[in-house]
């Protein structure tokens, strides 16, 4: 095994840790009255200014060009703002597990994408593969919809999720400015986040306000904030190594290593029923995510 490829397993497994740890944090900060966007925006605003310190002291800042800034605000859209957004708005309607498990899609939908445009090769395992982990997903999404007080409109909202995180994984792929560091950016793409999060909480009924009720939720709140922005800042700094390592395809498993950490957090920490159809559907997803890494790391056809 060559140095990339453990840097590669390394970077996969501990933000996959971290991914799954941020899950069970946000559906925490919900019942101290944070509401998802003042989560996200503080905590990623806390994350860019942690990474523009750290780039500062590497001296490698983000480079401020057309191409980039074009390259920070879609990143940020779709593998930030856009994507946390729903996902941290989603948990307290269907769950951190639910919501875990839909995030393990994207290495999937990003193969589907790769091959559409041609950085990846058909491969029949991985298509099976494909197959296998859509069937995965139906099951638990069937059973969450069929589910008494069950959310047709959270359901599906949780499900755009994993597209938004396909798209960012291969658009940060064919789009990586030139001669640009992950270090330098990491930032760059959480300061657009911020900025357009920012901009989102100009809307009627948005707000970046912290809870109110009490000097407790409000010192829970600030910590829980801080402790995010930490998370956020070492997910995304990992994030652009892995994808500089191991391509858009591996990058994208971080979900599925996320899950192995969220789920079993959101049910025996935080008390969570398991989703319905748990057993079958992880089963399923385990398998397609699997057949999609046959072989081992796969780079893309195009140069990175």
């Amino acid at each position: 095994m060559n140095k990339q490829t453990v840097v590669a397993l390394t970077c996969l497994i501990a933000g996959g840790a971290l991914l799954g740890v941020s899950t069970n944090i946000a559906k925490y900060a919900g019942t101290v009255g944070l509401t998802p966007l003042a989560f996200v925006f503080w905590s990623i605003t806390g994350a860019a200014l942690l990474l523009l310190i750290l780039a500062f002291f590497r001296r490698q800042l983000p480079p401020i060009t057309k191409s980039s800034i074009e390259y920070y605000l879609v990143a940020a859209l779709v593998s930030v703002a856009g994507s946390n957004l729903i996902f941290f708005s989603a948990i307290p309607q269907v769950g951190a597990s639910f919501v875990a498990l839909v995030m393990t899609l994207p290495p999937l939908l990003t193969y589907v994408g790769a091959l559409l445009l041609k950085m990846e090769r058909f491969d029949s395992i991985r298509a099976l593969g494909v197959l296998s982990a859509l069937a995965g997903a139906g099951v638990l999404a069937g059973n969450k919809l069929t589910a008494p007080d069950a959310s047709v409109f959270w359901v599906l909202i949780a499900l755009c999720g994993p597209v938004l995180l396909a798209i960012g994984n291969l658009y940060r792929t064919l789009r990586w400015p030139t001669g640009a560091s992950p270090s330098a950016l990491a930032p760059g793409m959480l300061v657009a986040a911020s900025l357009q999060l920012g901009a989102l909480s100009l809307l009627p009924n948005f707000s970046l306000a912290l809870p109110d009720v009490d000097s407790f939720n409000v010192s829970v709140s600030i910590a829980l904030i801080a402790v995010q922005a930490f998370i956020f800042a070492a997910q995304f700094q990992l994030l652009f190594i892995l994808q500089k390592a191991g391509g858009p395809v591996l990058l994208s498993l971080l979900g599925s290593t996320a899950a192995v950490f969220a789920v079993p957090i959101a049910i025996f920490l935080q008390a969570e029923a398991p989703p319905q159809g748990l057993a079958l559907g992880a089963l399923l997803i385990a398998i397609g995510v699997g057949l999609v890494t046959w072989g081992g790391i796969r780079k893309p056809v195009i140069d990175q």
